[in-house]
């Protein structure tokens, strides 16, 4: 499939200003820039124009005009990603699709526990709209502000969440998705049961806009719990940290809504880096856990389950310190800490970041064995590790020597990538949970993953979209 395309006329752009009007076209530079470069700075590149299409008919015109003229199209929510696949690649004439303006949450379906809702609608939007039917939407994520559902879908979003109530592939039931021909496919269903063919739905979640675009989706609310209680503990290694685990949902089962795993050196650059935010126990101990305990019944039972749990742990010598919040606010703050932990490191200067999962009976190991890895491509590198020990998710970052030279330390970018992704698919991991392969990773997917695997998703690609104008470059 061609890689590179021909440069986009006057007069084809013009065709496609006409689908939407030129008030929702962005052209200029100053305009199109939030739109083509990315969070962390890394891909930053060009558009000729911005299309900000305010219906599915209009996406589905977009989309056959650009099947037509050969014209490859980048689909964007919020921008928010983190490995580059909703900005255009350098070099190339590529359209961005913002669904900003499909925005809409169509129904709000209390007696199914559903909310529809379209593509461009804020992540937190949902939740909002959730709670005032005293429901809970649980995707949640760091930029939840601003990240929008088709995003999220096209992402495969994971989140804090996961643990208890899956990815948004587990909370989607329907999407409606518009296809590189214009065709448009109506599956916003609602059943629990469904087996007539092929579950379409999943070939559009995670598939990062590839093979199209997802305009409106049917989501899962749950019942809102009755009580939530935060609790912090502290050990000395993550075998502790497993055990602690363990112990969690041998007593509270589903109860479990969090289990977030934190090393010692994020929460030293929070301290050095936010004194305002005021981290629960002494950080003077390797690790911790953040665990949040949910009743379907009250306060009170969480709270006692919490308690139950960290006191038998301490009392088996599992963690060595702990303490439950005495209020909602202590709950939140105890949330803002784990919240600031990626800003707070970029305060130490460069670091290179994996987004990685793993079997969680094997996370013990990894942490040791891809230490190693790392020291062994950069001595003296600090190795910030945290993440959703619950559903085996990482955030594996690490950072340059406390006297090193950031540029120097950021060409190791790519032995330091492939020594512990090595590790990673060395204890049958993943080499990207929950942020996706973009433009980042899709070097490494090729090389790495069975080719039979490559084979049929590229086959797939074909099959939708065999001008190849969706999102190229990413993924596959």
């Amino acid at each position: 499939m061609a890689d590179r395309f021909p440069s986009l006329t006057s007069e084809t752009i013009d065709r496609f200003v006409s689908i939407v009007g030129e008030r929702y076209v962005l052209r200029s530079k100053d305009d199109t820039e939030p739109y083509v470069t990315e969070r962390r700075g890394l891909w930053a590149s060009a558009t000729p124009i911005v299309l900000r299409p305010g219906s599915v008919a209009e996406v589905s015109q977009i989309l056959k005009l650009a099947t037509q003229t050969g014209t490859p199209i980048v689909p964007q929510g919020g921008n928010t990603g983190l490995v580059g696949a909703q900005v255009p690649r350098r070099g190339h004439d590529e359209i961005v699709l913002s669904l900003s303006r499909l925005n809409a949450i169509r129904e709000v379906d209390v007696s199914s526990n559903t909310i529809t809702a379209e593509a461009g609608v804020i992540l937190e939007n949902v939740q909002n709209a959730a709670d005032a039917v005293d429901r809970l939407f649980p995707l949640a994520l760091g930029a939840q502000g601003t990240c929008q559902i088709g995003g999220n879908l096209s992402s495969n979003a994971g989140g804090t969440g996961v643990l208890a109530y899956g990815n948004a592939r587990e909370l989607c039931m329907g999407v409606e998705v518009v296809l590189p021909n214009g065709d448009v496919l109506d599956d916003l269903r609602k059943l629990k049961k469904d087996n007539t063919g092929y579950d379409l739905k999943n070939l559009f979640v995670g598939a990062e806009g590839t093979l199209g675009v997802i305009t409106a989706a049917v989501l899962k609310l749950f019942p809102k719990p009755r009580g939530r209680e935060m609790a912090w503990a502290a050990m000395e290694s993550p075998q502790a940290a497993l055990a602690l685990f363990n112990r969690a949902m041998d007593m509270a089962g589903s109860s479990v809504t969090a289990f977030e795993l934190i090393a010692q050196l994020p929460l030293q650059s929070v301290a050095r880096h936010r004194p305002d935010v005021q981290i629960p126990v002494s950080i003077d101990w390797p690790w911790h856990v953040m665990m949040e305990i949910s009743s379907s019944r009250s306060t009170e039972e969480a709270h006692r389950l919490a308690e139950d749990i960290l006191t038998s742990a301490l009392e088996d010598g599992i963690i060595g310190d702990a303490v439950v919040a005495q209020s909602l606010a202590q709950g939140q703050d105890f949330w803002l800490v784990r919240e600031v932990l990626v800003q707070t490191q970029a305060n130490e200067g460069a670091s290179i970041k994996h987004d990685i999962s793993l079997p969680i009976s094997s996370l013990p190991d990894f942490i040791a064995t891809a230490e190693n890895a790392v020291q062994r491509v950069c001595p003296g590198a600090r190795v910030g590790c945290f993440g959703h020990m619950g559903d085996g998710n990482l955030h594996y970052n690490v950072s340059r020597p406390v006297d090193g030279d950031d540029k120097a330390f950021l060409n190791l970018y790519r032995p330091m990538n492939r020594a512990v992704h090595d590790v990673v698919r060395q204890f049958n991991g993943s080499i990207s949970a929950e942020h996706g392969i973009g433009q980042l990773k899709r070097d490494e997917l090729l090389e790495t993953a069975p080719p039979v695997a490559i084979d049929l998703m590229r086959r797939i690609k074909a099959a939708f979209d065999p001008a190849g104008i969706m999102n190229p470059g990413k993924v596959i």
